[in-house]
């Protein structure tokens, strides 16, 4: 080899050399936050659903992305310091399940993407300016069936029953709630007494507070109850109080019926918006979605326990009914 051909060939692989080096550099884990106010064996379906969706994309979990799992195990007043505990970490996006959790991660991080796969109104609650430009830090998925169709749906399973309580989770409330279950109970033909569960663990305190000739139960969506769904069924079959539900577990913990979002496509759903996010998105430009499942779901051995009939037409409408 002349001296020319060894300076040429010498050349040439100090200039691939860099080029060599970018392509062996190990590609970016993303680090993904998962920030919950449940409980992690509460429902391990929850975050299976989400891993499904990113699988779906062609993620594999360690190669492409590692979780951070945080639960507050239904202590609401633990996820303000879970949810700095991710942003120290720190993790590329966060996934916040419930309304409890979104604000949390709001408040913690302003510059970290959240994405909200089920939390309920969140232009209303002001987490997001509008469904088309969120603008901030926080996109998603939102639920937005409001509770007049419960109380419709209750009404038509029992037509006798005039008074009913609303069990809600303080916590996941806002702004002039009691001022809306009130006016939606009144274009049902119902009456109801908002009953906040103020201490998870004492569930019949809670139930202490029914007013004389309650006949109904509708019960909120919020963690605290969903946690309790076994104990709450359970009172009510024995006060024979017919119950409607939000939250899909309840009809299995002997609830009457479940009306709703399909949560579970919803929390599949929310996995392209964190695939559009680590690809250089930003959530303040990622349109809010809205559910496009729902779930009708009735337990008919807690109808027949109540002496009721449920009607044909209600029935025929069921996505699943529990025998």
């Amino acid at each position: 080899m002349d001296r020319r051909t060894f300076l040429a060939g010498a050349g040439a692989l100090i200039l691939a050399a860099p080029f060599a080096a970018e392509g062996q550099q190990a590609k970016k884990v993303y680090r993904i936050g998962y920030l919950s106010g449940s409980s992690a064996g509460f429902a391990p379906t929850s975050h299976e659903k989400f891993l499904q969706g990113l699988r779906d994309l062609g993620y594999v979990e360690g190669r492409d992305f590692v979780m951070e799992y945080r639960y507050a195990e239904g202590q609401h007043d633990r996820l303000p310091g879970l949810a700095a505990d991710l942003v120290r970490a720190p993790v590329d996006v966060i996934v916040t399940i419930g309304t409890p959790a979104t604000l949390a991660a709001m408040q913690a991080t302003g510059t970290i993407p959240i994405v909200s796969p089920v939390a309920g109104f969140l232009v209303e609650r002001g987490f997001v300016k509008s469904l088309a430009q969120p603008g901030g830090n926080v996109t998603g998925l939102t639920t937005q069936i409001g509770v007049l169709k419960l109380y419709q749906l209750l009404k038509e399973a029992a037509p006798k029953v005039t008074r009913v309580v609303y069990l809600y989770d303080p916590a996941s409330q806002w702004g002039d709630s009691e001022g809306r279950l009130i006016s939606a109970a009144k274009a049902a033909n119902l009456e109801v007494q908002p009953v906040a569960l103020r201490d998870p663990s004492n569930i019949e305190l809670a139930f202490a507070e029914f007013r004389s000739g309650t006949n109904g139960l509708v019960l909120d969506r919020g963690t605290a109850l969903q946690l309790k769904q076994d104990q709450i069924c359970q009172l009510a079959l024995q006060r024979r109080l017919p119950t409607a539900a939000f939250g899909r577990t309840f009809t299995d913990a002997g609830c009457l019926f479940y009306y709703g979002e399909d949560t579970d496509d919803m929390l599949h759903r929310a996995a392209l918006f964190v695939d559009k996010i680590v690809k250089g998105a930003k959530p303040a430009d990622l349109p809010v979605e809205l559910a496009t499942k729902y779930d009708l779901i009735i337990n008919l051995k807690t109808a027949k326990a109540l002496g009721l009939t449920i009607p044909p037409s209600l029935l025929q409408r069921a996505d699943r009914v529990i025998q």
